[in-house]
């Protein structure tokens, strides 16, 4: 496939030159979505998962079959990730839950209520090395009947962590107004999660921010600054083998070194909703949700795997 005239590789850093193949181009793998979310590499499958969130469907696309419908209706479904046995975990918009898709098909829900108050609506999940689950839970998909239904909300936007076999959710931390994406470090001593502020302001903080988390795995430090995308905001976030973070913005994908430094950027025609690291074996093939299409690229670096 040719890449579009709209795409393109930007290089800030020397650092960032070593990552880009000159002979692997963005690519567009499909397109015609109402508004992409949750993409998670399926390396069994050889391929890739991603919401059609608006249309209430979770896709597939592969190499060698195209593109299909995985699950629908989804749930309004928006951030998903891998457990440690393969099954995937789920966000939902309309559900307002944190949900499981057992092997034979069934779901699961995990998590539905904090305190016996209903979450808004989990946003993004990622599963930590030990197995626990950690997810954030702004008000986004309960504020319209678009992305998932009009709500009220019960509780303080918020990051969880989820013990999934006794159920135990514990707040990580409530100082944000709109957490969003999130993503661990390599080793799992940081936790990066993205601010996207209230909507219903016309100016709503908008930063990447980290915490760093506790020996033993089970909480966090106090969030800090950690880099302003611009323009645009972080939304989706995908880690490198060398601890780098791929961030969604408004002109593409930025790359942010682990000391805050941009060091190059992957121009796109849309803005970036989400992103993950996959394809089988090597793991270094970029998958973006870019809005309404499916882009891909592949790179002289693979994505970070469990410890």
């Amino acid at each position: 496939m040719k890449p579009s005239d709209e795409t393109g590789i930007e290089i800030l850093d020397e650092r960032f030159a070593r990552y880009i193949l000159g002979n692997a181009p963005i690519e567009k793998l499909a397109d015609g979505f109402r508004w992409i979310e949750g993409l998670v590499w399926i390396g069994d499958w050889n391929a890739l998962l991603f919401q059609d969130l608006p249309r209430d469907r979770t896709m597939c696309w592969s190499e060698a079959a195209g593109l299909n419908v995985w699950r629908m209706p989804s749930g309004n479904a928006n951030g998903q990730a891998r457990d440690r046995e393969g099954r995937v975990i789920f966000c939902s918009n309309r559900e307002r839950a944190v949900g499981r898709v057992e092997h034979d098909g069934r779901v699961t829900i995990l998590a539905d209520r904090f305190e016996g108050k209903r979450l808004n609506s989990p946003n993004d999940v990622v599963v930590k090395s030990d197995g626990t689950i950690w997810f954030t839970d702004p008000v986004y998909g309960i504020s319209n009947d678009y992305e998932g239904t009009r709500q009220t909300s019960e509780t303080t936007p918020a990051v969880y962590r989820l013990e999934p076999e006794t159920r135990a959710l514990t707040c990580v931390t409530d100082a944000f107004d709109g957490p969003n994406g999130l993503a661990f470090s390599p080793d799992e001593s940081r936790l990066y999660i993205a601010e996207t502020g209230d909507q219903t302001r016309s100016d709503p903080v908008q930063v990447l921010r980290v915490c760093d988390v506790s020996p033993d795995g089970s909480s966090l430090g106090e969030p800090r600054d950690f880099f302003k995308v611009s323009p645009g905001y972080t939304d989706g976030m995908a880690i490198d083998e060398d601890g780098n973070i791929w961030s969604s913005a408004g002109d593409g994908v930025q790359c942010i070194s682990p000391d805050g430094e941009c060091l190059g950027k992957l121009r796109l025609p849309a803005p970036v909703s989400n992103l993950c690291f996959g394809g089988s074996p090597h793991f270094n093939r970029l998958f973006i949700g870019v809005s309404h299409a499916l882009y891909a690229v592949f790179l002289d670096r693979r994505g970070a795997r469990w410890p």
